[in-house]
């Protein structure tokens, strides 16, 4: 436990010198922009299936519960209107969630290679970009998946009290509500699993059957963080959505803005805790220097430093 309070005092400290900051900033204003696209697509979807009003009220309920009020408010218009959007706005919404999304990794990835001061250039322009490519469905995916468990998690609870007796209604409700949290934690983590692994070169020296090379990391080097922002994250916004209920009101500063200013900084905060996550697993499980890393050796190398250690 003294290791991993130290390592996350000198992950925050370290974040600072990094510029998490600035970085974080830049992710949250793309985060933004990917955001409600993204909404609007998933609502104009239910619009046009059957029962979709249904399944509209089952998301919303879902939203409310991991949206803080403030970015519930400008969600919500999306599902005022039950009609359904041309394909061009739809088309035109889903490439600027994944050109966002693209934009908010990368700006994560850039945090990340300093957390784990790995020098620039690693990967070239293309490469970078293609790999926070892949990483929107693949982070996005688990997301997207424990959000919809808890929308129509709702009427799993209902049905299941339906069928069971008055007794042990409660008992049931409880259980029930842990198990979808639990899921939507775990999704949340595993969602930073990937984006933690995949989006930085993180190299480590191995060696097997006697040769040497670079592989990446293990999973278990990329839990910590990814636990830990997971459990930040919720914690966070739930207290910035009592913090907006009960002190705050952005529309006073900011007038029909403040709405959208509350879900930037909340973005924001959010990001900073995913970047400073990735900084307590640089800490935990750092990168040897860049000069131990011994490079391949042929086979007849590897014979003659056996024999030289016998």
């Amino acid at each position: 436990m003294a290791r991993v309070f130290g390592s996350l005092r000198r992950a925050v400290w370290s974040a600072f010198g990094h510029g998490a900051f600035s970085m974080a900033k830049a992710a949250a204003y793309s985060a933004i922009l990917s955001i409600f696209p993204a909404v609007l697509v998933a609502t104009t979807l239910f619009a046009v299936m059957p029962a979709g009003s249904v399944m509209r009220g089952d998301l919303r309920t879902a939203f409310q519960q991991v949206l803080p009020p403030e970015t519930m408010h400008l969600v919500q218009g999306y599902f005022l209107y039950n009609h359904a959007r041309s394909v061009r706005i739809i088309g035109g919404s889903i490439f600027v969630t994944i050109y966002a999304a693209m934009g908010m990794l990368l700006s994560l990835m850039e945090g990340f290679r300093r957390a784990y001061r790995v020098p620039h250039g690693q990967w070239g322009f293309w490469k970078e970009r293609v790999v926070a490519l892949a990483l929107v469905p693949g982070a996005m995916i688990p997301m997207a998946a424990a959000t919809i468990f808890l929308a129509f998690g709702h009427t799993i609870e209902q049905w299941m009290i339906e069928n069971t007796d008055l007794a042990l209604h409660l008992y049931l409700v409880l259980v029930w509500r842990l198990i979808r949290w639990m899921i939507a934690l775990l999704a949340s983590i595993l969602s930073l699993e990937l984006v933690y692994h995949y989006a930085v070169p993180r190299q480590k020296l191995q060696a097997r059957a006697g040769r040497f090379h670079l592989s990446r990391g293990r999973w278990r080097e990329t839990l910590p963080g990814a636990a830990i922002a997971t459990a930040t994250w919720f914690i966070t916004t739930l207290v910035y959505g009592w913090y907006l209920t009960h002190f705050s009101d952005y529309s006073v500063v900011y007038g029909s803005l403040g709405a959208g200013i509350a879900t930037l900084v909340w973005l924001y905060m959010v990001s900073l805790i995913i970047l400073i996550g990735a900084e307590f697993n640089a800490h935990m499980f750092p990168l040897p220097p860049a000069g131990e890393l011994a490079p391949a050796r042929s086979g007849e190398e590897n014979v003659a430093v056996r024999s030289a250690a016998v």
